[in-house]
Formats: C-alpha cells, sequence, structure tokens
C-alpha cells in the first residue's frame, strides 16, 4: 500500500513536471518506472514511507496555504457612455465643472492598474449609440477608442443593438470586449435553424491569481421601443431573468467557480430584485437607468451591486480582499472624471481627435449619411446653431424641483421645437434617459444628437384628447409602478402645449389629473376635451409608418420636410427653430401633487428605484 501511494505521489509530481514543460512522458518511460517502483528491495519500504509521508505532509501544508491564500482584486465598472467621447458639463453640480471624456477616463483606469495587477475592468452597456460620431458610423468610431482599453467583460445595452442584428454581431460577435448575453436569443421566426442560440455566450470563465470567476450577462430585457421592433428583427429578448437561476447552478457547481460576478443592462432597480431572490451573485454590476452609486446597494444575501451613471462621467473601482476565493472584506471608490483634476491620455485623445476630424470644422470635414432615414450631415458638428438662455438637461434627483423622471428643461425645449416647427397642438418627445448637459449659452449641432441620435423624423398626426390622455398614464405607468417590471423603459415622456397634474400614488389611470391644453386662439391654457381632435407631433419612421410618438396612427400621417422637400432629420429641425428662437422653455408644466418616495438605498435617485406604491 505504501508503495502504491508513494508511486502515486510520484507520478503526480513527474506528470506535473512534463506539463509544466508541455511534454507528456512515454508509454514506455511510464512502464519502465512503473517496474523499477514494483522491484524495489524491501528494506526500502521504511524509507519510502517517510518519503510518503513527508510528501504527504508537504501536500497538506500546501493545501493549507492554499486555503489561507489573500488575493487582492479590483473591479471596474464603465457604462451607459452612449457615444460620449469629449468632456460635457454637469449642470446638477455645484461649480459645473467639466466630466467625462473617454481620454480623461483612460488615465484614471491606468492609475488603478499601476496599483494592482489584479485588476478587471467591464463595460455594462449603452455605448456605440449617442452623439453624431456614433450614429453615422453605426458605433465604429467608439468602437475605435474602446478597443484600446482592454475590457474583460461586456454586457450589451439595447441601445447597442440599434444598428440591427448583422452591425451588432459584426462588432461583437468576435468576442469583442468579452461580451456576455443569456437573454438575448436568435428570434426562431427569422433564424429557425438557430432557435434557443444566444447571440453572445451567456458566461464566461476568468482566472485571476488563482481564483475562478464566473462572469454571467444579462443584456437589457426590451427591444427599442422608440423605433419599432423593425430595428431589432431577428432578436428576441426576454424581460425576467429567468436564465439566472440555471446559470448559477452551473457556475457554481459544474463549473466549480469561486466567484459570480453579474454585468447587466437590466437597471438598478432590477439588478437589486436579482441580487436580493437569486443567492450565489456576489457583485452585480448595473446599468440603464443612469442612476449613481457613491455608496454601493448591499442586499440582504449579501450581493454588492453597482452603477455608474451616464456618458463616461464617473467610473467605479471594487477592491476585494480574497481569502480561498471568497470575498472576505470589500471597498469601493466612486470616481468622478473631472477634467480639472485629471489629464488626458495622449494615446487616446489622438484616437478621438482623429475619429473626429470628419466631423468637425477642417480640411477633413465630410458629407455623412444617416443610415436610418438618409439624411445627409453637410454641416460640421461643432457648429454653432443657437442660443440657450437656460441650462437644458433632464437628471436631476427626486428631491430637486422638476426630477429627472418627471420632467427636464432639454426635453421641454425639444418638445416645444417639434410642436412649433410641425405647426401642432401638442409635442412629444419619449422620456429617454440618455441627452447631454448644456450651459447657457451657445447650442452647438453635436448637442443636439446627443438629445436626438437615432435618426428619426418628425410628424404630425390628429389624435382624439382620450388618446392624449392615455399615452400620459402609460407613461406615468411605466416610469412609476411599483412593480419595477412593468416599467416601459425611460421616464415620462416630454410634452408643449399641455399642463397637467401627476400623482404618483394614485392607482393606474388616476395619476394624470386637471389635464389642460395651450389654445393658440386665446393664449390660455383650457381644460382638454376627450372627444375632440387635435395635432401631435412626435418621432416618426418611414419603417414603422403608423406609429407618431408611440401613438398609433388612426388618421393621415404628415412628416414634415425639408424647405424643398427633402427628408428632415429632427436635429436639423430643431436647427430650423433655433434661426428664430432661443431655447428658453416654459418650465413645471407637470405639478407634482405629493413630493416623490424618499431613495431607499441611501444615494440619491433620479427615478424612485421601488416604484411608487398607490396609496388610493
Amino acid at each position: 500500500m505504501r508503495l502504491s501511494i508513494g508511486f502515486a505521489i510520484k507520478y503526480k509530481q513527474y506528470k506535473k513536471g512534463f506539463t509544466m514543460k508541455n511534454k507528456q512522458p512515454s508509454q514506455k518511460t511510464l512502464f519502465a518506472l512503473m517496474l523499477a517502483t514494483c522491484m524495489l528491495p524491501a528494506t526500502v519500504t521504511p524509507a519510502l514511507a517517510t518519503t510518503d509521508a513527508a510528501m504527504m505532509t508537504s501536500a497538506n501544508r500546501q493545501a493549507e496555504a492554499d486555503k489561507n491564500r489573500v488575493t487582492n482584486l479590483t473591479l471596474l465598472q464603465t457604462g451607459d457612455i452612449h457615444g460620449h467621447m469629449i468632456p460635457r458639463p454637469c449642470l446638477r453640480c455645484d461649480d459645473e465643472p467639466m466630466l467625462g471624456g473617454l481620454a480623461y477616463m483612460y488615465t484614471k483606469i491606468q492609475q488603478v492598474r499601476a496599483t494592482n495587477a489584479n485588476t478587471l475592468l467591464f463595460n455594462t452597456g449603452d455605448t456605440i449609440q449617442g452623439s453624431a460620431e456614433a450614429l453615422f458610423t453605426k458605433g465604429q468610431a467608439l468602437v475605435d477608442v474602446l478597443d484600446q482599453f482592454g475590457y474583460d467583460g461586456y454586457a450589451p445595452g439595447n441601445w447597442d443593438y440599434v444598428y440591427g442584428i448583422d452591425r451588432f454581431l459584426e462588432l461583437f460577435g468576435n468576442n469583442r470586449w468579452g461580451g456576455v448575453a443569456a437573454n438575448v436569443y436568435y428570434d426562431e421566426i427569422v433564424y429557425p435553424e438557430k432557435a434557443g442560440q444566444t447571440l453572445l455566450p451567456p458566461y464566461r470563465i476568468l482566472t485571476v491569481d488563482g481564483v475562478k470567476i464566473g462572469l454571467l450577462g444579462l443584456s437589457s430585457e426590451r427591444a427599442i421601443n422608440a423605433l419599432g421592433p423593425w430595428v431589432t428583427k431577428g432578436i428576441k429578448f426576454t424581460s425576467d431573468g429567468a436564465e439566472l437561476p440555471g446559470y448559477i447552478d452551473t457556475l457554481r457547481n459544474t463549473e466549480k467557480v469561486d466567484l459570480i460576478f453579474l454585468v447587466s443592462e437590466f437597471g438598478l432597480a432590477k439588478n437589486v430584485y436579482f441580487g436580493e431572490n437569486y443567492d450565489g451573485i456576489d457583485v452585480i454590476m448595473s446599468s440603464d437607468m443612469h442612476e449613481e452609486t457613491p455608496e454601493p446597494v448591499v442586499t440582504r444575501n449579501g450581493t454588492i451591486v453597482t452603477e455608474v451613471g451616464q456618458d463616461g462621467t464617473r467610473l467605479g473601482q471594487l477592491d476585494l480582499k480574497l481569502k480561498n476565493g471568497k470575498i472576505v472584506k470589500w471597498d469601493y471608490t466612486f470616481h468622478t472624471i473631472d477634467t480639472r483634476k485629471i489629464k488626458p491620455d495622449a494615446k487616446i485623445a489622438a484616437i478621438i481627435k482623429n475619429e473626429r476630424k470628419e466631423f468637425v470644422a477642417s480640411k477633413f470635414f465630410k458629407t455623412h449619411v444617416n443610415p436610418f432615414n438618409g439624411a445627409l450631415l453637410k454641416t460640421p458638428i461643432d457648429t454653432v446653431v443657437g442660443t440657450a438662455e437656460i441650462g437644458l438637461h433632464r437628471s436631476n434627483f427626486t428631491d430637486t424641483n422638476m426630477s429627472a423622471s418627471v420632467e427636464g428643461t432639454s426635453s421641454d425645449f425639444l418638445a416645444d421645437a417639434f410642436k412649433t416647427e410641425a405647426g401642432a397642438d401638442v409635442g412629444q418627445i419619449r422620456g429617454f434617459r440618455y441627452g447631454t448637459n448644456i450651459k447657457p449659452g451657445p447650442i452647438k449641432l453635436e448637442d443636439l444628437y446627443h438629445f436626438m441620435p437615432i435618426g428619426a423624423q418628425i410628424a404630425n398626426v390628429t389624435v382624439t384628447g382620450q388618446a392624449l390622455k392615455n399615452q400620459l398614464e402609460g407613461s406615468a405607468n411605466g416610469s412609476f409602478n411599483p412593480d419595477v417590471f412593468a416599467w416601459t423603459g425611460g421616464w415620462l415622456n416630454g410634452y408643449s402645449g399641455l399642463k397637467f397634474d401627476l400623482d404618483v400614488y394614485a392607482s393606474q389611470g388616476k395619476r394624470i389629473q386637471n389635464l389642460k391644453m395651450f389654445n393658440r386662439q386665446t393664449g390660455a391654457y383650457e381644460p382638454i376635451d376627450p372627444t375632440a381632435s387635435y395635432v401631435f407631433a412626435g418621432y416618426w419612421y418611414a419603417q414603422n409608418p403608423l406609429d407618431v410618438g408611440g401613438v398609433k396612427a388612426t388618421t393621415t400621417v404628415t412628416p414634415i420636410k425639408g424647405a424643398n422637400g427633402e427628408t428632415l432629420d429632427a436635429t436639423e429641425l430643431v436647427v430650423n427653430y433655433l434661426k428664430t428662437h432661443t431655447a428658453n422653455p416654459e418650465l413645471n408644466r407637470i405639478n407634482l401633487v405629493a413630493p416623490l418616495p424618499a431613495p431607499v438605498y441611501g444615494n440619491r435617485e433620479e427615478q424612485p428605484l421601488k416604484g411608487v406604491s398607490t396609496a388610493y
């Protein structure tokens, strides 16, 4: 027996030695070794027993050392960059600094990497949409810059599919950035031969300093409602996280990982729910809602959940102390990418300059074709096209007047432009969370593309007063329902020509009260008539011709054209508005009957993270 044990140990070490050298012992060599061992004289047995015991003791010591081994692991998170390559103002900040810029962010990333070789960088989605450069290159401008960052994992956001399935797979089907998404499938109707297959791997395995990590991904739970199903044809999203338990079990019990990290674009509210209801996830890095977690949310079972705002203005850093592959201590740093305190990385800055040179005023500028509507970009995007009398943004917290989830100066301004240029009674823009911040003063064309980067045109359609009320109620329910899985994405729509009271505590269908419309003849706001007809202006796509701003048309739809009958992108329509108007919208069009709920997880919120429980 001692001989067998001794041989087994020696053979294991022997084989290990060859493996390290990428060699394997021959069958002849193994047989000779076994024969020689078996033919040893009996007098050697005590020595072998002593050697065996020493080896076992050494192995035990190594096992004990491995058990007590401490690893320091750093996780870095970017998310919801939305096409922003250069800094922009922060108007909700006290001193309105310039924040963000990918060259500045990269500097901070490299500074952190220099302090810990065991650093992983993750991108949690909504990256390649949100700017002119992203739009007209179908995401390539952002990819060219971020390829330099060295991402270790990525969960796509819904806006990362905006250029269609073929473009998405062209960019991310080759393991770029380590993309993972367990809930996005080939649509079996379009791809019957791929029924049940995911576009990207549902998870991947990372090993850092001997620690085995399962990186699980959830992409967005929804398609892109603002454009319509045509833009994500061939893609099927699931919306409830039903895949999580199965993959958690696989990672824990089959892959035998030490840790599970989830990168998810389901939004902070839903990701906290996953952390609370699915045991086995150590860290969730979240995107979609643009919320900020200076202090991570820690669920009842210890899952750490983080989200890092928008536009590349923040960088999350989670430092983990691991013992035997388990988290024993953690610390979180919420970095602000403040251009006053960080120098831009020269290499990344040069790449950004090169990506932008065909879009800004220079000898390299060229005309670009909008991939959605065919409209031409003939003007450099750094051209000043108007003036803002007030700051334009939609980013206020819930404890501030005009909370982002309710209203914003930017959406008020854009809805005014749509209504005026279309000659409508009501102008509407969906409650997008993305956008930018514009200080009072010059408005550049690229600012407008940050607000409207998806190739929409503006069209008129006639609707009833009741249809308007129904849309308002639907938008309110989709933003404040106490069941966060009933949310429809984004915030309350922005409107021009309407005023109303909003009671977020009322039951569904009763939140919109005292609804009034501006009467251009009397110059006053008057109660809306549910049976009357009104002209409504909103986003429109030729690919979805009977939908105007989410209203299903039952009458003629009239797209707004340019002076010579040419296709007019929404950005150009707003440029025309700014030729005769400044951006100075009437504010507080929506009156909150009662304040929004207080934050529930210790951080300020833009949208109530548990919705709003109905009181009556």
